[in-house]
């Protein structure tokens, strides 16, 4: 089967280092296979949208020499898609209505793995609520590339949210039911979605869709110990210079570096990186401290 990638920013904000990891790791990965890269913009959450974003999402790959193949899909144009989803989840009795808040989740200790009160007791339709698909009690497993083997035992994972309270899909059944749309076949993305890797599982188990290959990197840690993100004020990287930036980030990912890195032009440097890409150099570990 051909190699397809894809990089999957949320348009929360600019791109950051962290997010230039994820970006380059899972690009040098499709195109060493002479794979498909994809671009999708995950704006699934409007209320966190901020204006502009998505044009400087993709300026700063363009600057960075990260050119996507084929359309940009956004997954906000996609909802009938995912609507037909939730109803053959409904149809086959693998989700259901669910209308617990958070507060009576935190009463019953079931914030992080539901208790099922809603299987069992299903409220009525005219009720404000989500649709939970069900996670069945099996152990669920899976080799990452970078990570090895994983697995999750049932009483650790409940069932989950695919639609929310708020008549919005939830991250779970959209990165689903894109990645089988788009024929992805190896995802590379961020060790902080590790844990979210077991109900995507359960969903393509549900769906009868196909599971790709995963490979989880470890995340960028500032010195207060906290994962590069938009939400810990990290900085964008759109106004860096692109060499140190890219060398910067090819040394977190213990790639070997060419010789005189200066001396090169963007996509020359990237043509390097892209014969000598090896994932098995990355480090096996889910954070690593960010040197200055």
């Amino acid at each position: 089967m051909s190699y397809t990638g894809r990089f999957a920013p949320s348009p929360t904000g600019p791109l950051h280092f962290g997010s230039l990891l994820a970006a380059l790791a899972s690009y040098l990965d499709a195109k060493q296979q002479q794979g498909r890269w994809l671009l999708r913009i995950e704006n699934l959450d409007p209320p966190r949208e901020m204006p502009g974003a998505t044009d400087s999402i993709l300026r700063t790959l363009d600057k960075f020499g990260l050119h996507w193949d084929g359309e940009v899909i956004q997954q906000s144009q996609r909802n009938d898609y995912y609507n037909s989803l939730v109803c053959q989840l409904q149809t086959d009795k693998l989700a259901y209505r669910c209308s617990c808040s958070r507060s009576q989740l935190k009463q019953r200790h079931a914030l992080h793995c539901y208790d099922g009160r809603c299987w069992q007791h299903p409220p009525p339709s005219d009720q404000p609520h989500a649709i939970r698909a069900r996670f069945m009690r099996k152990t669920l497993r899976f080799s990452d590339r970078i990570l090895g083997e994983q697995s999750l035992q049932p009483e650790h994972q409940g069932d989950f949210i695919i639609f929310r309270r708020d008549q919005l899909f939830a991250y779970q059944l959209a990165v689903v039911a894109d990645d089988a749309a788009q024929g992805v076949t190896h995802v590379v993305r961020g060790a902080d979605l590790l844990q979210e890797t077991f109900a995507q599982l359960q969903l393509q188990q549900h769906l009868s869709l196909p599971t790709p290959s995963y490979a989880h990197l470890p995340l960028a840690l500032n010195p207060a110990g906290q994962k590069l993100s938009k939400q810990n004020l990290a900085p964008a990287i759109e106004s860096r210079s692109v060499i140190p930036t890219l060398l910067k980030a090819l040394r977190f990912l213990q790639q070997p570096l060419p010789p005189e890195p200066f001396s090169l032009t963007v996509e020359s440097l990237l043509q390097w990186a892209v014969r000598h890409w090896s994932v098995e150099q990355i480090p096996g570990t889910p954070a690593i401290y960010l040197e200055d």
